[in-house]
Parts: structure tokens; sequence; C-alpha cells
């Protein structure tokens, strides 16, 4: 139950813009990060939301030299997905020295050893962004929780409770799209037998604001090499980087911190998890100072915290966006499940595919 849009995943006032990079090329998430790049530019620039296209860098030690490589070798690989606009190069990167990196950035670890330049990536003011997405929508509602779905014999039985309201009210729905973000599996597993319950995780992400040596003149997005591994991957977390504001105010993370609700603990129970602390400071910092040696811990402050609705556990692989329907073909149920980074940036294809690739078909 949301008193607005987004409460819970997107605390975040910019976001970035991620060209889609990090994950198999044939996944969802490759495939929605291009095209919705593509998407989010272009609304961002129609509509008139602040957004600016800063370029990345993903910062690599002499050991680290392999996977931006990699990184380099796969987006140059690249096919258009679906929809792309095919004028535009589909995701451009170029891989440059420690010391053309620190020509870039000049407070730049003397340990960095090359980079991986990343031209497409940007920042957008998500909240303008997703005022702008609610101003599109007809009919909105909030602090409405969903109490149960039934499958109907035309379409889907919803029964809500909205605020303080004493009795649930009802809706009939041909078509039902359950994009409840952090909900969505809750709603889904309402309707499944308990033996196709989809699993749920939760991940807490910490920012860290910043004031203090060590970031002087920065311009640009700085990423490490996300930590890889036998007990780590880059799947659940792409490590603890540098961002910069629309204003030049500078954060870093997110940290990644798994939580364990118990089985009786509320649905919503990650609402008291969105209260920032400052028990994971000293981590974020040896973390920044791998590649920013000069930023001090004193410098940094507990900004915002946000929850990632994964489906797959700390000791799993990469695991994709799922998009799956459930019902009839004529009424269909559809969930998106796991949305979680890039979510954002790929929300506009998410939602070009489900219309067009599913609704329509």
């Amino acid at each position: 139950m949301h008193w607005r849009f987004a409460n819970g995943l997107a605390a975040v006032p910019e976001i970035l813009n991620i060209p889609g990079l990090y994950y198999p090329p044939d996944s969802l998430k490759t495939r929605f990060c291009l095209r919705g790049r593509q998407l989010l530019y272009q609304y961002c620039s129609s509509h008139h939301i602040p957004h600016r296209k800063t370029g990345k860098i993903v910062v690599a030690h002499d050991d680290q030299l392999s996977y931006i490589k990699n990184l380099h070798t796969k987006a140059r690989s690249l096919k258009p997905p679906a929809y792309f606009h095919e004028h535009e190069p589909v995701l451009p990167t170029e891989l440059i020295s420690g010391d053309a990196a620190r020509a870039m950035e000049t407070n730049l670890s003397l340990d960095i050893a090359a980079a991986l330049w990343c031209p497409e990536t940007g920042i957008v003011d998500s909240h303008t962004l997703m005022e702008s997405f609610e101003s599109d929508i007809t009919d909105s509602v909030y602090s409405t929780r969903i109490l149960r779905v039934d499958p109907a014999e035309n379409g889907w039985v919803v029964q809500t409770l909205t605020g303080d309201a004493q009795e649930p009210a009802s809706i009939l729905a041909r078509t039902l799209v359950n994009a409840a973000g952090l909900s969505a599996p809750f709603i889904l597993n309402s309707i499944l037998p308990l033996q196709q319950h989809i699993p749920m995780y939760f991940a807490r992400g910490s920012y860290a604001s910043y004031n203090g040596p060590g970031i002087a003149g920065i311009s640009h997005l700085i990423y490490p090499c996300p930590e890889t591994g036998p007990n780590a991957h880059a799947f659940h977390s792409l490590g603890t980087h540098l961002t910069i504001d629309l204003q030049g105010k500078v954060r870093f993370g997110p940290d990644l911190e798994w939580l364990s609700p118990s089985p009786e603990e509320e649905v919503d129970f990650w609402r008291q998890h969105l209260v920032p602390d400052g028990s994971r400071l000293t981590e974020m910092h040896n973390a920044v100072t791998r590649y920013l040696p000069e930023v001090s811990l004193r410098g940094m402050q507990t900004d915002y915290v946000g929850i990632r609705p994964k489906i797959a556990s700390p000791s799993s692989g990469f695991q994709d966006f799922v998009i799956r329907s459930d019902g009839s073909a004529k009424n269909p149920m559809i969930s998106l499940l796991g949305i979680e980074s890039p979510g954002l940036t790929s929300c506009m294809a998410l939602a070009e595919y489900v219309v067009e690739d599913l609704l329509k078909k």
C-alpha cells in the first residue's frame, strides 16, 4: 500500500539511465535497457524532463582488466532489440588507459590501470519523470491495499481497501497488469497453488551523500568493477559507485544488504528498513577509496535507502526480469516480477512490450 508513486523503490532524486552493459546479451534486461534508453531520452527531451548525458567510466585495477575488456567486446557485439531505432549506435563504448581516465577525472587512483568509457549513460530527474508519467494516467488511487484477486468468467475480481475505509471495494478487470514492484510476487502468489509460489528476497541498498576532499571537478559517473569470484558476481550489485545529480551533488552507493523477514511479518515489512543509518558508511568508504583514495570518511553522510525486489537468492546466479501471463489469452493477468535495477531505465520499454507484444497480439 503506497501513499505516492514508487514508494520504497525509487527514493532517488536523480537516477541513472543505465545503458545495458552488464547483463547477458539475450536477456530481457539488456533488451529493455537498450530500448528503454532510447525511449527515456526521447521522452525527457519532448516533455522537458531535466536530464543530462554525463557518460560513465568503469575503472579497473590490473587484476580486473579482463572484466572491462569482456564488457567492451560484448557491447560491440550487441544487436538492436525490437523497436530500436537503428540509426543510433546500439551501445558505444571505448577502452581507455588509466592515464586517459585520470585525464577525464583527475582524482582517480594511480592504481587504476584502465577504464571503459560509456558515453550513453546519463542521469534523469526520476521524480519529475514519474510525475509526468502520472499526469498521463486518467485515474490514480493511492493508499490502497489489494486484499485478494480472484479469477472470474470474464476477467479478474480485485478486492481493495483504500485509506481508512471499513469496507472493501471490488473491481472487475478484463485484463490485469500486476506491476506492483515489491508486492508483485505477493499478488501473483495469491492465485497460485502453494507449490508454485514465487520466492521473494529483499536487498537494501544505501546511498551516502558526500562533501569533502577527493572529488574536485568530477563530472562523470564513476563505477568500479563489481566483485566477482566464488562467492560474488556482478549480477546482484554493480558495486559502490559515484553518482552526481543535476545540481552536481555527489553520492556514493548503493551497497548491498540482504534482508531476512520472518514468515509472520507483514507484506510491507520492508517499510521499517527505509530509514537510513550510518552502520554501512565505513564499508562503503573502504570500497570507494579503492578508486578515489582521497575521499574522507568524515565527509560521508547517510542519504537514502531503497529496497530491491529480488526473486533470486543471494547464492544464485543471474536472474532476469520475469514477465508471465496467467489466466486466459482473452483475459490475462500479466505479472512483472523482479523489476529491480535497471527497472527505471527499462520502464518505457517494458510498457511497450506489454502493450505491443502481449496485449495487442
